[in-house]
């Protein structure tokens, strides 16, 4: 796009927006008050004189102005908030000043894009994400109800909860005080009406991801060990484009995985990972990454997702089975924790993840 003339920072909230417009011939700053109507507030942009650039934070107002804007031609950039420079001094947050620093950063170039989804990727996401949510309920209704028996000295001694047996168990209980029977009622069917939901949802999933955009990334990341359609479609709607990073470094430090570091002169100091970005996507890696323990093999049903892919995929399939396994050896004989090893794994996995969906 030619230089902008314009340039305008948007502070959005459900309830109003705060404008700030810089010219950049004069290097005069204008703000304004807007309601929160999306269309009042790109109108207002648009109306701006051109080329005009804009921008504010992604949250929970979505990307339906960033839509609006580029429909009007103006070229707006969604910022990441968790990269948008602060000073370490600055104590005084106003919708007014937030408006003002983004147009200055803009027009700085310090903003970090995200990728704005179109309405066909946003509503596969808008599924993966209504998932997870209930994958999160269900497990809390599922504590409950064992706390709920927990209290009571009522235990399952057939295996493991939750199996086919456990479910026959707990609808052959009863309670006599008529209260506690209630909650048990209660609770139980909860759980029962979560998983029929639950299955539900992933019905709908594994119907859409082959007509998605993602269906291609989604059949590559299948190839990969502990990767089955639930995991490969909230891969590629959490990251959605993996060729837009150039390096598989640059996806691991986008999904969190990479260690924290506080350094300073001679002293090197790494911490905990940094935990940025998707906490679905991250969850769905270190998960994965558990399944490399095991010694690479290449099983039924493995070998039936990876039918008909690229033998180049395939081949990094298999090298990823043997990278990571030996990790998990070599850190297991240093007597590390697993649950670290399951994330120093997870990282691994992300490059691969990247190297088979931009494989050529």
């Amino acid at each position: 796009m030619a230089q902008a003339k314009t340039c305008v920072g948007l502070d959005v909230h459900v309830s109003g927006t705060r404008a700030a417009v810089l010219d950049f011939d004069s290097g005069e700053l204008r703000k304004q008050r807007l309601s929160g109507r999306t269309e009042e507030v790109a109108a207002f942009v648009a109306a701006q004189p051109g080329p005009v650039r804009a921008t504010y934070e992604a949250g929970p107002t979505g990307f339906a102005l960033a839509r609006k804007l580029a429909a009007a031609g103006v070229d707006c950039l969604v910022c990441a908030p968790g990269l948008i420079p602060r000073g370490a001094t600055d104590r005084i947050k106003t919708d007014e000043r937030d408006a003002e620093r983004l147009v200055r950063l803009l027009l700085a170039g310090e903003l970090h894009a995200v990728a704005v989804p179109t309405l066909e990727e946003e509503s596969l996401r808008d599924l993966v994400r209504a998932r997870e949510d209930l994958r999160e309920d269900l497990m809390r209704s599922r504590h409950r109800l064992s706390k709920l028996l927990l209290r009571h000295d009522v235990r399952f001694e057939g295996g493991r909860n939750w199996s086919r047996e456990h479910l026959r168990w707990l609808g052959r209980l009863g309670f006599d005080q008529p209260g506690t029977q209630a909650a048990f009622d209660d609770y139980r069917s909860a759980v029962e009406l979560l998983v029929v939901r639950r299955d539900e949802l992933e019905a709908q999933i594994a119907e859409l991801l082959p007509g998605s955009p993602w269906a291609e990334t989604a059949r590559r990341l299948m190839a990969l060990r502990g990767i089955s359609i639930l995991s490969a479609a909230g891969l590629c709607t959490e990251v959605g484009d993996f060729g837009r990073f150039r390096h598989p470094a640059q996806l691991m430090s986008y999904l969190g995985v990479v260690p924290s570091e506080n350094s300073s002169g001679e002293r090197r100091r790494r911490g905990s990972i940094t935990k940025s970005g998707s906490r679905h996507a991250r969850r769905l890696l270190v998960e994965a990454a558990w399944h490399y323990r095991r010694r690479p093999a290449v099983g039924p049903q493995l070998r039936a997702r990876q039918q008909g892919l690229d033998p180049h995929v395939v081949a990094l399939a298999w090298k990823c089975q043997r990278r990571l396994h030996h990790l998990w050896s070599a850190m297991e004989a240093r007597k590390k924790r697993r649950t670290v090893i399951a994330v120093a794994a997870a990282r691994e996995l992300a490059g691969f993840c990247w190297a088979v969906a931009t494989a050529d």
